[in-house]
């Protein structure tokens, strides 16, 4: 696989080892480089998936959505760039359905981020200084998401609430957290 096939041949020219396959002369080089990069973002959703029907019927998604919208002429990283994030987005649409959650609730919760090493006294007191600064329904919804790990859903659950009114709670807990004075 080779990430620029060089220049096109000349119009009308059959392409290497394609006797019956004419050459279109703007689109070809594109298409050709979109065409050679989906291995990639097949052995990519691949990995992400695990099973082979589901990652071909993905990069059969990915490249009937981006192959039609590829500018003419763009460089093969652009290319290979458009081509994965069109797979990323493909794949939370079926993540999505697959576990029944919007993507939004999706994203947030891969992007948790786990500490990584053995945590310092001084950072939990001192969010837990804050977190005592806070009313009780604001403080009890940041550590169910942050200290506990819930998803919007079940925060929710737990405070009998629904998921829009929690992801305004977290939203407005978030703000009155970074207003909390500590010094004192």
């Amino acid at each position: 696989m080779s990430t620029d096939p060089g220049p096109p041949p000349d119009e009308g020219v059959a392409a290497e080892g394609d006797a019956d396959v004419l050459e279109l002369p703007a689109a070809s080089r594109t298409t050709a480089i979109a065409l050679d990069e989906l291995e990639l973002v097949y052995a990519f959703i691949y990995a992400r998936v695990g099973n082979r029907p589901d990652a071909e019927d993905l990069t059969q998604q990915v490249a009937m959505k981006a192959i039609p919208r590829l500018r003419q002429g763009a460089p093969a990283s652009a290319i290979r760039g458009y081509l994965f994030a069109t797979a990323r987005s493909v794949l939370g649409a079926f993540w999505s359905t697959r576990l029944g959650l919007s993507e939004a609730e999706l994203h947030e919760d891969l992007a948790m981020a786990i500490p990584a090493g053995p945590p310092s006294e001084e950072p939990a007191e001192r969010a837990r200084r804050i977190l005592d600064g806070l009313s009780d329904n604001y403080r009890r919804v940041l550590e169910l998401r942050f200290l506990h790990g819930y998803s919007l859903k079940e925060v929710a659950k737990e405070m009998r609430s629904t998921v829009g009114a929690v992801k305004v709670m977290q939203l407005r807990a978030l703000r009155a957290a970074a207003k909390v004075r500590l010094d004192g």
